[in-house]
C-alpha cells in the first residue's frame, strides 16, 4: 500500500527536543526500532563471515589446508568485499536503503549457504568472493540509515549499538557452530547461518519506511530527527569526494584498522588451537568471552564520545578522546603471544590454564577497543559528510580497508607457515601500536573536525 506523507507542522529544525515535545506532544522513539533492525542485520552479517574462522581447524584438517591456502580463501573475501563496499555503497545512495540493503542481505545469505557445497580451495574462494561482494553493502547502508534517522548528537550511540551486532554475531557463532557440527556436520553450520538472513528480510519489509512519512513516527520525533540543518540536495562524484580531507580521514582510518580486526576474526581460533591445543568445543568459552568484551567496547566507545559531547565537549574533542582511550587499550595485546601456554594452576580437582585466560583477556580488550574506535570512526563520517554522500564515503573507505587487508592476510599466512606459534608474537606486536598511529594520522588530516565544504555548480 502506498504511504502518504503526513501533514507537517512547521517548526524550527534546530529546536531542542524538550521544547519540541511541549509544542508537538510526547515523542515516539521508533528510530531505535530501526537501529535494532540494523543491529540484527549486522549480527547475521558477521555470523556468515565468521563461520569459516571458527571452522578453520576443522576444515584445515579435513581438506589439508596450509596457512597460505587459508589466507588465499580469506583474501578472496577481502578483494570482493572491497569491490562490494565501493559499488554497493554507491548503490545505496542511488536506490535507497530499503531496497539496497534487502538485495545485499538476500545475496549474501545465498552465498553463505553456498559454502556447504565447496570442497576445494577454489570452491571456498568463490563462495567467499560472493559473500564479500554482497556483504559490502551492510555498513554503507547502516551508516546512511543512521544519518537519516538520527540527529548528530545521537549518531555515535546508534552506530555503536548497531555495530555491536558484529560482536554479537561473532559471539553467537562459536556457540552455534560447534553444536551444529557435533549434531550434524560442518555443512550444516553454513546452511543454518545463511538461512537467518531471509528471516530478517521479512521483518525489514514490515517495519522499515521513510522517517518523514512513517506512520509510527510522530511529529515530535520527526522534528528531533531533523535537528540538524538539511544538507545540499546534490549528487557528489567519487573523484570530488576524494578531494576532501573528510573522505581521507575514513579511508586512512579503515585502511589501518580493518586488517587488524580481520586478523582477530579469522586467526584467533587458530591461535587458540595451535598455542593451547583447544578443539572446536573447548574454544567456545574463550571466544565467547572475547566477543562479550567486544560488545561492551562497541557500545562503550560510542557512549563515551556522546557522553563527553553532552557534557559540553566539542564534537571534535569528544570523538577523538574516546578514540584515544580505545587506542591505549589495544597496546597490551603484544603480551598475548608471549605467555607460557604450559603453565597451569590447580584449583581443587580442576586444572586452570591461567595464561590462556590472560591471553583471552588481552585479546578481548584489544578487540573491544577496536570496536569502540570503529564506532567513532564511522561517526566521523556522519558528522562531517553530507547525508547524500555518506554511503559513498563509507564505501570508499570500506574498499580501502578491505584492500589493505589482503596483503596483511597474505603476510599472516606466510609468517604462520614458517613459525606456527612464534609468528603470533610478530602479528600481535604490530596490532599493539596500530591504533595510536591511526589516530595520529586522522588528527593530522582533519585536526578541527571540519565539515565537508561543497562547492558544486548545482548547489543552492
Amino acid at each position: 500500500m502506498k504511504q502518504t506523507m503526513p501533514e507537517q507542522t512547521t517548526i524550527n529544525p534546530n529546536i531542542a527536543a524538550p521544547v519540541a515535545e511541549k509544542i508537538l506532544g510526547p515523542m515516539t522513539h521508533y528510530r531505535w526500532t530501526i537501529c535494532a533492525l540494523l543491529f540484527v542485520a549486522t549480527t547475521i552479517n558477521y555470523m556468515d563471515r565468521q563461520v569459516i574462522g571458527i571452522l578453520k581447524p576443522t576444515l584445515s584438517d579435513h581438506f589439508g589446508w596450509s596457512e597460505s591456502d587459508y589466507s588465499r580463501i580469506v583474501m578472496c573475501f577481502s578483494g570482493a568485499y572491497a569491490a562490494g563496499y565501493l559499488l554497493v555503497g554507491r548503490l545505496m545512495d542511488l536506490i535507497g536503503v530499503r531496497w539496497g540493503l534487502s538485495l545485499a542481505v538476500a545475496v549474501w545469505s545465498l552465498f553463505g549457504m553456498g559454502h556447504a557445497f565447496a570442497s576445494t580451495v577454489a570452491g571456498f574462494g568463490f563462495a567467499r568472493a560472493g559473500l564479500g561482494l554482497s556483504e559490502g553493502g551492510n555498513f554503507p547502508a547502516s551508516i546512511k540509515t543512521v544519518s537519516e534517522w538520527f540527529p548528530k548528537k545521537e549518531r555515535a550511540l546508534a552506530t555503536g549499538i548497531f555495530n555491536a551486532g558484529s560482536n554479537v554475531g561473532a559471539l553467537l557463532t562459536p556457540i552455534l557452530v560447534p553444536w551444529l557440527v557435533e549434531r550434524y556436520d560442518w555443512r550444516a553450520a553454513f546452511f543454518v547461518t545463511g538461512a537467518l538472513g531471509f528471516i530478517w528480510l521479512v521483518l525489514w519489509f514490515i517495519l522499515y519506511g521513510d522517517p518523514h512519512a512513517h506512520r509510527r513516527v510522530n511529529q515530535a520525533e520527526r522534528a528531533h530527527i531533523m535537528l540538524d540543518p538539511p544538507d545540499p540536495p546534490v549528487k557528489i562524484p567519487w573523484l570530488m569526494l576524494l578531494k576532501h580531507r573528510q573522505t581521507w580521514v575514513f579511508l586512512v582510518g579503515t585502511s589501518l584498522g580493518s586488517p587488524i580486526w580481520w586478523f582477530y576474526l579469522y586467526w584467533v581460533p587458530g591461535f587458540l588451537y595451535k598455542t593451547y591445543g583447544l578443539n572446536l568445543v573447548q574454544m567456545m568459552g574463550p571466544l565467547v568471552t572475547i566477543y562479550l568484551m567486544t560488545d561492551v567496547g562497541s557500545v562503550g566507545g560510542g557512549w563515551l564520545s556522546s557522553h563527553l559531547i553532552h557534557r559540553g565537549w566539542s564534537i571534535n574533542a569528544g570523538r577523538k578522546t574516546a578514540m584515544l582511550v580505545c587506542a591505549f587499550c589495544v597496546v597490551p595485546i603484544f603480551l598475548a603471544a608471549k605467555l607460557d601456554p604450559t603453565k597451569v594452576m590447580a584449583l581443587g580437582s580442576t586444572t586452570v590454564h591461567y595464561n590462556l585466560w590472560l591471553a583471552v583477556f588481552l585479546i578481548g580488550l584489544a578487540a573491544s577497543a577496536h570496536q569502540g574506535f570503529s564506532a567513532n570512526l564511522f561517526t566521523l563520517v556522519s558528522d562531517t559528510v553530507p547525508r547524500k554522500a555518506v554511503s559513498s564515503v563509507i564505501g570508499i573507505g570500506g574498499m580501502a580497508g578491505a584492500l589493505a587487508s589482503m596483503p596483511v592476510q597474505w603476510f599472516t599466512g606466510l609468517v604462520l607457515d614458517k613459525a606456527p606459534v612464534a609468528g603470533y608474537v610478530i602479528l600481535f606486536t604490530i596490532a599493539s601500536t596500530a591504533y595510536l598511529f591511526n589516530l595520529l594520522i586522522i588528527h593530522l588530516i582533519n585536526p578541527r573536525h571540519e565539515p565537508m565544504n561543497l562547492r558544486l555548480p548545482d548547489a543552492p
